[in-house]
C-alpha cells in the first residue's frame, strides 16, 4: 500500500505514470465513471477515473460528501481544466454520506448566511476551504515576523482581575452557585468564597502583562484569544477574537509606527506569496458579490490589487489635529452626507471618516497620531501640550481602524495621577506600576486585532466569516 499523498501536490507536478492513494470526499460523481475528489490541502479537484463496470452498488455509495480511499496510477488527463488524473486500480468507502440529507449540496449555491447556521460543516465549501487556508498562513506569518526580529512570544492570562481596557465590558469567571451565592454583612456577592478568592473575568487584551515581559526581554508579543462583551450585533463585532499585541522597549511613537507598517506588509506579503490560489479564488468570489451592489458602494479595485496597493505606498502619517481640519472641511461634512458630522476638536472619529480619510481623501493607508487625552486609554504617554497623548491608529480601506497603539507612560506621577483622575483603583494595579518604580524606561506597543486582519486579506465583509466558530449576543453554537 502506498502511502498518502495530497492533492494539492499531486496538482502541482506534471509528473505521470506513478503510483498514488489519495484519501478525500467526493465532491461529484458524474457519467457513472469521473470523481471529483478534494480532501481539503488545495479548492482544486482531483479528478479519479473509475472502471465502467465498477459494482453498481459501490457506485450508489459514491454521492456527495462521502470519504473513500483511492489508489492508482497518474496518468495525463485528456479532460479540460486538469494536466492529470488518477486511474483508480482500488476504491474503498470510508464514510457514507446520505446525499438526501446533506446540506452542502453543489447545485443550490447555500448562502453565507445559511452556511453560519451550519459553521460545523461550511469548512468543506471552496470558499471556507480558501478562507482558513488564509487564516492559517496569516498566523503562521505572525510568529515568523516576531520570531525572525527576535521578539519572546509571552503567554499572557486569559482569565485575569484587572480590565485593561477600561471598558467594563467583561465576561465575569466564577465558580459561585448562581442560585445561592454567598453575601457579604452588606449584601454584596462575597467574592472572597470564589474559586481565585476575588473577582474574576475573561482577559479583554494582553497588553498590560506584556508590558511587564517588555521591561525584562526587551521585545514581547502575545497572540492569543480576547475577550468583549460588548451587546454589538455588527458585521465588525465578535465576542471572542485573537489579537497580536507586541511591547517594546526603548520604542517611542516612531518607532512604533515603523514597527506596525513594517509587520503588516510582511504578513500581507507572505499571504499572497503562499496562498495566491486561494486569494484568486477569494478576488473572483468578490467581483460576484460587487454585482449585487449599487455602483457607488461597489470597491474601486480588486482584492489582489488592493493588498498590493497596501504593499506599494508608504503610509500616510497625520496627527488627529490635522484630521480633525480636514474633516471639517470635507464635502460630505459640509454636505451633511456623514452620519456623524464633525464639529468640533475632541470628537471621537467614526468609521465612516476613517474611510474618508483611507479611500478619498488620502487614498492610501494612513497613521493618525497623538489624539485628545479624553478619548484614549489611561496608560498612554502625555504628550507637553497637556491635552493630547502619543496613541496612534492605522486606518485601512474598507475597514478603518486596524491597528491600535500607543508610547506608554512610562513616568511613575503622571501615570498614577492619571489613573486617579478615571477611579482606576491604583492598589489593584501596583504590580503594573511596579515597571515605573523599578528601572522604567520609555516603550510602546500595539494591538491588531486578527480577524480584522483575515478580513481585509480575504476581502470577506462579515467577520463571523473568518473564525471558525463566532462566538455573538445570543450565538455560542458549537
Amino acid at each position: 500500500m502506498s502511502q498518502r499523498v495530497k492533492i494539492k501536490q499531486i496538482l502541482l507536478s506534471d509528473k505521470t505514470d506513478y503510483e498514488v492513494t489519495v484519501k478525500g470526499w467526493v465532491r461529484t460523481f458524474r457519467n457513472n465513471q469521473f470523481i471529483a475528489l478534494n480532501d481539503g490541502s488545495t479548492n482544486n479537484n482531483l479528478q479519479i477515473v473509475i472502471e465502467l463496470d465498477t459494482d453498481p452498488a459501490l457506485q450508489r455509495r459514491l454521492t456527495t460528501g462521502a470519504a473513500i480511499s483511492v489508489t492508482g496510477q497518474v496518468v495525463a488527463s485528456l479532460g479540460k481544466g486538469q494536466k492529470v488524473e488518477v486511474k483508480a486500480r482500488e476504491l474503498e468507502i470510508l464514510g457514507d454520506c446520505d446525499g438526501e440529507k446533506y446540506p452542502l449540496q453543489l447545485k443550490n449555491r447555500p448562502s453565507l448566511e445559511y452556511l453560519r447556521e451550519i459553521a460545523h460543516l461550511r469548512f468543506r465549501t471552496n470558499t471556507f476551504g480558501a478562507i482558513f487556508r488564509l487564516r492559517h498562513s496569516l498566523a503562521f506569518a505572525v510568529h515568523k515576523f516576531f520570531n525572525e526580529k527576535g521578539f519572546v512570544y509571552l503567554h499572557t492570562p486569559i482569565i485575569t482581575a484587572s480590565d485593561a481596557e477600561g471598558a467594563g465590558e467583561m465576561f465575569r469567571v466564577t465558580t459561585l452557585d448562581l442560585k445561592k451565592p454567598p453575601l457579604t454583612s452588606d449584601g454584596d456577592i462575597d467574592f472572597k468564597e470564589d474559586f481565585f478568592g476575588r473577582s474574576t473575568n475573561l482577559t479583554v487584551s494582553g497588553q498590560l502583562e506584556g508590558e511587564l515581559g517588555a521591561m525584562a526581554f526587551g521585545d514581547i508579543y502575545t497572540f492569543g484569544p480576547t475577550f468583549r462583551a460588548e451587546n454589538s450585533n455588527t458585521a465588525r463585532h465578535l465576542a471572542e477574537f485573537w489579537m497580536i499585541e507586541p511591547e517594546m522597549a526603548f520604542y517611542d511613537l516612531k518607532d512604533n509606527m515603523d514597527l506596525a507598517e513594517e509587520f503588516i506588509k510582511y504578513v500581507i506579503r507572505y499571504a499572497l506569496e503562499n496562498n495566491r490560489e486561494d486569494l484568486e479564488f477569494l478576488a473572483s468570489r468578490l467581483v460576484e458579490e460587487e454585482k449585487s451592489k449599487p455602483q457607488q458602494d461597489r470597491s474601486e479595485m480588486g482584492l489582489i490589487e488592493k493588498l498590493e496597493f497596501v504593499l506599494n505606498n508608504e503610509f500616510m502619517r497625520i496627527t488627529y489635529t490635522e484630521a480633525i481640519d480636514i474633516l471639517k472641511n470635507s464635502k460630505p461634512n459640509k454636505n451633511k452626507k456623514f452620519q456623524y458630522l464633525v464639529e468640533e476638536w475632541g470628537t471621537d472619529l467614526q468609521s465612516e471618516h476613517e474611510r474618508y480619510l483611507v479611500e478619498k481623501h488620502f487614498k492610501k493607508p494612513v497613521i493618525l497620531t497623538d489624539y485628545p487625552a479624553a478619548i484614549k486609554s489611561f496608560y498612554m504617554k502625555q504628550n507637553e501640550d497637556g491635552k493630547t497623548v502619543r496613541a496612534m491608529d492605522i486606518l485601512f480601506p474598507g475597514i478603518g481602524e486596524i491597528v491600535g497603539g500607543s508610547q506608554r507612560e512610562e513616568n511613575y506621577d503622571k501615570l498614577v495621577k492619571r489613573m486617579e483622575e478615571l477611579h482606576i483603583p491604583v492598589e489593584e494595579l501596583s504590580w503594573y506600576l511596579d515597571t515605573r518604580r523599578f528601572g522604567t524606561a520609555p516603550h510602546a506597543g500595539f494591538g491588531l486585532g486578527f480577524e480584522r486582519l483575515v478580513l481585509f486579506v480575504s476581502g470577506m465583509t462579515n467577520i463571523r466569516d473568518v473564525i471558525p466558530f463566532p462566538r455573538t449576543p445570543k450565538n455560542a453554537e458549537f
